[in-house]
């Protein structure tokens, strides 16, 4: 299956340098692959997951590791963001 990875602000960094210009890329990933599992690939820090949205859904923190994404998605992901 193939989904579509966005990371915004700070976390753009954890993108291969390619990708961070769209701050997208384009993820061939295995059947039942979990959200979770995508944020280990990347080495995201957990508490830097503030904001996770499939397809404009907010996914809870309790059910990202567990959450099976599907074909055709997009994952989107933002850090806490302070401003003034």
């Amino acid at each position: 299956m193939r989904i579509t990875f966005k990371l915004f602000a700070s976390l753009q960094d954890y993108l291969p340098l390619e990708a961070r210009a769209k701050n997208a890329l384009s993820l061939d990933l295995p059947e039942g692959t979990t959200l979770g599992q995508v944020i280990e690939r990347f080495g995201l820090p957990q508490k830097s997951c503030h904001l996770v949205l499939i397809d404009g859904r907010f996914v809870p923190p309790a059910e990202r590791a567990t959450c099976v994404l599907h074909d055709g998605e997009t994952l989107a992901i933002w850090p806490p963001i302070a401003g003034g």
